[in-house]
This record gives C-alpha cells, sequence and structure tokens, in this order.
C-alpha cells in the first residue's frame, strides 16, 4: 500500500509502498478515510519533538472504516465507521489506572512513534476504535481525534466553570473548536486572539470576541473590554513564545493559563506580578484521554460542536501535496485545517 513517511528529520516527506498492515488478536485493520494534518507533524518533520524510529508514517488525526477485526474483538465487527484514539497504551500501569494515560510508561503515539494515517490502511487496538456517528463526515471525525480532543482536555485541564471567562490565543484548528467547547461548556465571554482576519471572522461566527492581535497588543484589548478584570481561563495554542507570555499577562485573580502549543524557546514572566501577586497559574496539557472522546463526538453529533467550515482543504496522499500543507502550517499560513483523503 501506499504512506507519506517521514524518512529524515529536516527533510520532505516521501511517497513510499509499505506492506499491508496486519491485525493481530485484539487488534483492528481501518481502511483511512481521512487523515488531518496537524501543527505538530510540523514538528515532527523538523525535530523539534522528537519522533522514533524513523522511517514512520505520520498522521494521528484518522477516521475510517473497520475493514477486518481480530479473533479477540467483539467490540467493532468489519464495516463500522470508526475514529482513532492516537494513544496506545498498556492499561495497567500507574498512569494509565490513575486516569492519566498520556504518561503510560510504555505507550506510542499513532502517528509518532509507530505508522499513522498518512497511509491507505492502519492497525491499532481495537479499543482505540471509537464509534463514528453517521451525522459525522469523516473528515470531521479525523479532526475530533486531535484539535477538538486536544481542546476539551485543555479546558478540564483549566478547570473552567460555566460563567467564567475565556481567551484562546491561535485560532487555527485547535483554536476553533476551543471557542465552541467553552461555549458549550458555559463560558460567559471567549476572546479569540489571532492575526488572520479570515480566522478571526469565523471565530466571530462561532461566538467568540475578535481580538485582532495585528492590529494592536491584544493584552490591552482584551484589559479594556474586561475593565481590567482580565480573563479566568486562557489557552495558549500556537507555541509562541509571545503568546504564552500574554495568555498570562491577561489573567485576573486566581486565573489559569494552559500551555498547548510547541516551542522550544524560553519563556520570560514577572513571576510576581503575573502570577504569585494575582494567585495566577500557569500549566502544561498534554494530549488528552480516550474517556473524553464519547462527549466530544455526542457535542459534534448535536451540532454543539460544528466543523463544518474547519476543513478548508482536502488533498490527495501524495507527497508533494502533503509537504505543501505542512509547509503552509509552518509558516502560520491561510486555512484552518487541511485532510488527507486517501
Amino acid at each position: 500500500m501506499k504512506a507519506v513517511r517521514l524518512v529524515e528529520i529536516g527533510k520532505p516527506l516521501q511517497l513510499q509502498k509499505v506492506a499491508m498492515p496486519a491485525a493481530a488478536p485484539d487488534e483492528v485493520l481501518v481502511r483511512i478515510m481521512a487523515a488531518g494534518i496537524c501543527h505538530s507533524d510540523v514538528h515532527y518533520r523538523d525535530g523539534v519533538s522528537p519522533v522514533r524510529p524513523l522511517p514512520v508514517t505520520l498522521g494521528h488525526e484518522i477516521a475510517g472504516v473497520v475493514e477486518r477485526v481480530g479473533q479477540q474483538v467483539t467490540c467493532v465487527q468489519a464495516g463500522d465507521r470508526v475514529c482513532l484514539h492516537y494513544l496506545v497504551t498498556c492499561g495497567h500501569c500507574k498512569f494509565c489506572v490513575s486516569g492519566n494515560e498520556q504518561f503510560c510508561t510504555s505507550g506510542e503515539m499513532i502517528g509518532k512513534h509507530r505508522d499513522g494515517g498518512y497511509a491507505e490502511y492502519i492497525a491499532g487496538p481495537a479499543r482505540n476504535a471509537v464509534p463514528l456517528p453517521d451525522e459525522i463526515p469523516f473528515e470531521q471525525g479525523a479532526i475530533l481525534m486531535c484539535s477538538s480532543a486536544t481542546s476539551l482536555h485543555a479546558l478540564r485541564r483549566a478547570q473552567m466553570q460555566a460563567g467564567e471567562t475565556v481567551a484562546i490565543f491561535g485560532v487555527g484548528g485547535l483554536g476553533m473548536s476551543a471557542i465552541q467547547l467553552a461555549r458549550a461548556l458555559g463560558a460567559l465571554d471567549v476572546y479569540a486572539v489571532d492575526l488572520n482576519e479570515e480566522r478571526l471572522a469565523l471565530a466571530g461566527q462561532y461566538g467568540a470576541i475578535p481580538i485582532d492581535a495585528a492590529a494592536s497588543d491584544p493584552v490591552a484589548q482584551i484589559r479594556q473590554l474586561t475593565r481590567d478584570s482580565g480573563v479566568d481561563v486562557a489557552l495558549e495554542l500556537i507555541g509562541l513564545p509571545q503568546a504564552i507570555q500574554q495568555a498570562v499577562q491577561v489573567l485576573g485573580v486566581c486565573g489559569r493559563a494552559v500551555v498547548v502549543g510547541i516551542t522550544d524557546k524560553p519563556v520570560a514572566l514577572d513571576s510576581y506580578r503575573q502570577l504569585i501577586g494575582k494567585e495566577a497559574s500557569i500549566m502544561g496539557s498534554d494530549d488528552h484521554l480516550l474517556s473524553e472522546l464519547p462527549l466530544l463526538i455526542e457535542l459534534a453529533r448535536r451540532g454543539r460542536l460544528d466543523l463544518s467550515a474547519m476543513v478548508t482543504n482536502a488533498i490527495p496522499l501524495d507527497a508533494g501535496a502533503v509537504n505543501a500543507a505542512l509547509d503552509q502550517l509552518a509558516g502560520f499560513g491561510p486555512g484552518v485545517r487541511t485532510v488527507v483523503t486517501p
């Protein structure tokens, strides 16, 4: 079968012919219908986030149809529409049993530590195959598995409560989901910070208050709109040191800033004025949990999470097209989410 693979760090991905994966007794073989392209894939290609082993097929946002199941599998059957939870874990280490499976001592990530979705087929544990309702297209089911799921986990990390205010820095794939999820969870106001006018317009359609960071200081804008009280929760979703600083600066008393975006550059903070003096918090949020996915999918099925405008480009399983999409993401280009449709 065909697969688009990372062969060498810092080099373009390559189209290769690889063997069809075989499903183990507790696994399923899935025919991939859609695989989202995430900014994390840019970091993997560039070596910012370590990938092992090479070569590896990238792509961790995956939806498709079950082609066949292993002998021990009873939870799904051939023909089922599914999306794949990208964390393959043991289920019994101290992190798995405590509800922190993303830190599994033997865990692997699909599309980073084992072959992922830029391919025609994929095999993986049956427990990772989450039912995808007929109402949700495959393209949208794929991006639910990272951009939406990671945003939900970040809001849960922030312990966001109904009636609180939220600022979201970066309204690409994660940000558009974060806006809608914050509103679904009862946020009073959601401020969407970005440089791109098209994305800000879409954020406004989803009910956010657009903050154009290209026009003036976003911190000053949000401070003015909140009468200098700041926000309760700020999510940084793009991995820029300046945006991380701004996410902390917009916090009010007892505010919580959650950093999701990946960067290898240091961030300077004023510990007293920005954290201690307000009893504010800054924390990281890594991946998401399998247990969070049923709620996420149900919100999408009911239309509370509308992904119809978020898939702005669909491309074939072609190395040139995938590399071009990654280059566009690296330059923070237009559009929201690109999906590979094998």
